[in-house]
């Protein structure tokens, strides 16, 4: 595994995405990952891995999260920004076909990225999140995110990350290490906060007082989907991802038992359900 950047334009101006890309950088088989609303790329070390015998697997930093930069005028944190991003990566990695794995906000931006006229999305993991996501939940997340989590000691972020992800399902002790290590930053005056902007929150709060229904992107897209949900989640309901696989393109629904919002892609049940579609 490298890590890297590249050079994506935003409204804000030119911004530098970190990456890790793993296996042959060569292989024109691509698989790009794409994590939830306050992770990061390290999110899909593991997966990652067990994908680059076969695959280049690039995981993304969004821009205002991991190692990538944040942006100037958070109003300009939206999905239309991350679609011109990902256009950029693709010209970047001068590939004109890839898969496509995103958790949560990483797969409403690879359905809107597969929905587009020639999408170059030709197979697709969609983690959890769906075409409908009930305003109930969306209040949920905004609250958590509007609150100012800081630590003294960095030894204070995994206990933190127990608590607020239980729903991610048993995670080993060495992957919630993990997560507190790579999902943490020191600010200027010496403290520990989660490894993302806070200013992600800003245009979300738009988005907090009502369900948010996007069928007509979900009836665009043409390609194979694999759509994985934890089967206590509160973001893709029971109801939303059955309709998932009777309208649209074809798509396989797996869920894993005793997992709310979102499944980690961490555990080798889950890992092996992705390499198995991929295959």
């Amino acid at each position: 595994m490298k890590k890297s950047f590249f050079e994506a334009p935003t409204p804000c101006g030119p911004c530098n995405v970190a990456y890790t890309d793993w296996g042959d950088t060569n292989n024109p088989n691509v698989i790009v990952c794409v994590h939830g609303l306050t992770r990061n790329s390290r999110d899909f070390d593991l997966l990652a891995e067990a994908l680059s015998a076969d695959y280049r697997v690039l995981c993304i930093d969004i821009p205002g999260r991991g190692k990538s930069d944040w942006l100037s005028n958070p109003a300009n944190y939206t999905y239309e920004t991350y679609c011109s991003i990902m256009s950029a990566l693709v010209t970047y990695i001068r590939t004109p076909r890839i898969n496509w794995v995103g958790t949560s906000m990483g797969g409403i931006i690879g359905m809107m990225v597969a929905a587009m006229p020639n999408s170059p999305i030709q197979k697709m993991v969609i983690n959890d999140i769906g075409p409908f996501i009930p305003k109930s939940a969306l209040k949920r997340i905004g609250t958590y995110l509007a609150l100012d989590f800081h630590f003294d000691k960095q030894s204070q972020i995994e206990p933190h990350l127990r608590e607020i992800h239980a729903p991610f399902g048993p995670l080993t002790d060495d992957q919630w290490a993990h997560m507190a290590k790579h999902g943490s930053r020191q600010d200027e005056q010496g403290q520990w906060r989660l490894s993302y902007d806070p200013d992600i929150l800003v245009p979300f709060k738009d988005t907090m007082g009502d369900d948010i229904a996007f069928w007509e992107v979900w009836d665009a897209i043409k390609c194979q989907n694999l759509l994985i949900r934890g089967q206590d989640s509160d973001l893709l309901l029971n109801e939303t991802a059955k309709e998932m696989t009777t309208r649209g393109s074809k798509t396989e629904l797996i869920e894993f038992a005793g997992i709310g919002h979102a499944p980690s892609l961490m555990a080798p049940d889950q890992i092996l359900a992705i390499q198995r579609w991929f295959s």
